[in-house]
């Protein structure tokens, strides 16, 4: 079998390693056939699109929306690297799936629109599959509603010349879209079961995503939600894509 990619861009290791851990767990893959890259630390560099299955795109604390006087050299590395292999992406229609920051990269596409209109606090919502997610081979897989874990500062509020809404919430209208037949990007994140969301909180305390005095709050509310469903997303993807 081809290997899938996996792109992340988390710098704090306990963070960056909890969701490549989570990728494989969820895909049910090991490292030789998914592997990883932390675009924070490395260049992408050359990309052949025809030695993957797929693309898998974590999150992470870069910002689309971000101005661009206060993004770092890195972020900014990142963006246009990220941007130019969506671009070739699309172009293929090859198999790519970006969770969270994954919306930023696709979602500024063909006139698509990112801004903080529609950021959401770190917890579980609600997803409502679209007509179209239900009839979609890859989220098709979910129950139409569902419980996912998130928290993003950005969000869509247009979408892309073309997308198919695929999933919405009521905090933030689009939750999951395609472009093509192939590329998908989702704002929840599929990888995040409730120990994964709960170590982020702690990782990420002090960040600004939320007030440092709310990390136990957060963590309570994590721990009293059921969100069993998103991780389907990284299995059926596999199943969809796996070129053997």
């Amino acid at each position: 079998m081809k290997p899938f990619l996996f792109l992340g861009t988390r710098a704090q290791d306990l963070a960056a390693d909890g969701e490549y851990d989570a990728v494989l767990r969820f895909t049910g893959l090991d490292e030789r056939d998914v592997r990883r890259v932390r675009l924070e630390r490395d260049e992408l560099g050359e990309v052949d699109l025809d030695a993957w299955s797929g693309i898998v795109l974590g999150g992470g604390p870069f910002n689309i929306s971000d101005p661009e006087d206060a993004k770092s050299g890195t972020q900014r590395r990142v963006e246009a690297e990220l941007r130019a292999l969506a671009e070739r992406v699309l172009e293929r229609d090859s198999p790519f799936l970006g969770a969270c920051y994954g919306i930023g990269t696709l979602g500024t596409l063909r006139g698509g629109v990112v801004d903080r209109t529609y950021a959401e606090p770190i917890g579980a919502v609600t997803v409502t599959l679209t007509d179209a997610g239900r009839e979609d081979p890859l989220t098709g897989v979910l129950p139409e509603t569902f419980e996912a874990f998130l928290g993003h500062q950005e969000a869509v509020s247009r979408l892309p010349r073309g997308a198919v809404l695929l999933g919405e919430g009521a905090g933030c209208p689009v939750q999951a879209f395609r472009l093509g037949r192939n590329v998908y990007a989702t704002q929840f994140h599929p990888e995040l079961d409730v120990e994964g969301i709960v170590t982020r909180i702690h990782v990420y305390a002090g960040y600004g995503y939320f007030e440092p005095a709310d990390e136990q709050v957060l963590v309570d509310g994590a721990r009293a939600a059921t969100v069993t469903e998103p991780p389907h997303l990284l299995r059926r993807f596999v199943e969809l894509f796996a070129d053997y």
